[in-house]
């Protein structure tokens, strides 16, 4: 792999290294936005570091073809967020929901440059395409403890610059594939869903993206750690286990574990909260967010399926889930509105 003098010369400057020795590509960023790699350093803060390199400037095409300047304004404010979570957030965390800790990082015009500590020099080496039921609790025990960690009542202001609300597929930022959705059931209830959700007496921090992808393992899996928090914010944990459990569960087994996954979570969810915030009532808090498991998933299913309709997400599971909670919207009375774009 081979990068820019100019790029170079920053990851020196920015790492305090005197020479880079080796170049480790790790992945592509989402969209053709940039690249993912590790670089070995010597003489310098670090041995090893993880370098996120973003570039600005909007690329000629989209993998599913959402190429417009609403999809790459969310998307330079997502890495913004990113960079203001590592510099101001990263660092409250704990062996039970650990992150990396921020390097450093640097921005102009053209090129954002997020510089980490390598997870797999400090014990996370291990990313898995699949996960057994195990694994997946491991991960499931994170988002609980990330939840925890961070939770607090609904009237409580927002993490400053952070996103209002998280999750890469909130209403209020994906206008076009509500409009492209074709389940006009689930198209009309799109607003209500949204708000039944941001109104749960409960608020956290939300991951936003909590895939079984951006999760790394110690070697004896017994232990994660999370990346990639472009999509930071406030919302209901909920929204983060139904996406956990879409990425590592395979469809044909969700409904056999969905209930031993689901009681799972709270049950860490609830050690964690007596253990970091016990003026919080963990059974409030339960009764509050178990029954919008079938919601959040709804909120989820909307976007996919106006994003990628042919998407394999979309399955029996996902589609029962959505009937419910679509019949369960009468439990939820909340007023009507408009809902403001964030870009």
């Amino acid at each position: 792999m081979l990068i820019s003098s100019s790029l170079e010369a920053t990851l020196l400057t920015l790492t305090e290294a005197k020479t880079i020795n080796e170049l480790e590509p790790i992945q592509a960023v989402w969209g053709g936005y940039g690249e993912l790699f590790r670089v070995s350093l010597q003489g310098g803060k670090t041995n090893s570091a993880v370098v996120k390199q973003v570039n600005t400037p909007q690329p000629s095409s989209h993998p599913k073809g959402w190429n417009t300047t609403l999809s790459h304004q969310r998307k330079l404010y997502s890495y913004q967020v990113e960079v203001n979570w590592y510099q101001s957030y990263a660092h409250l965390h704990n062996q039970h929901c650990y992150v990396p800790r921020c390097i450093a990082s640097q921005h102009d015009q053209q090129l954002n440059v997020l510089v980490l500590e390598d997870l797999a020099e400090v014990g996370y080496p291990v990313v898995k395409a699949t996960a057994t039921l195990e694994e997946a609790k491991t991960c499931i025990k994170w988002l609980a403890n990330f939840h925890a960690l961070h939770l607090q009542s609904n009237t409580e202001k927002t993490y400053s610059g952070l996103w209002e609300t998280g999750t890469y597929w909130h209403l209020a930022t994906r206008p076009d594939e509500l409009k492209a959705l074709q389940d006009l059931p689930l198209k009309a209830a799109a607003a209500q869903i949204d708000k039944i959700l941001s109104d749960s007496p409960f608020q956290t921090l939300v991951h936003g993206d909590a895939k079984l992808a951006n999760f790394c393992f110690s070697e004896d899996t017994q232990h994660v750690a999370a990346v990639d928090f472009q999509y930071v914010g406030k919302g209901c944990g909920m929204k983060d286990l139904i996406l956990f459990i879409s990425s590592a569960i395979p469809p044909e087994n969700c409904s056999a574990l969905q209930n031993t996954l689901i009681d799972y979570y709270f049950d860490c969810l609830k050690a964690a909260v007596i253990s970091t915030q016990p003026q919080i009532d963990s059974m409030q808090l339960e009764q509050a967010w178990r029954p919008l498991y079938a919601i959040a998933w709804a909120d989820f299913q909307r976007f996919v399926k106006g994003w990628s309709p042919v998407h394999w997400k979309i399955n029996d599971y996902t589609e029962q889930l959505t009937a419910q909670a679509l019949q369960s919207l009468s439990q939820f009375p909340v007023d009507g509105g408009e809902h403001a774009i964030n870009n």
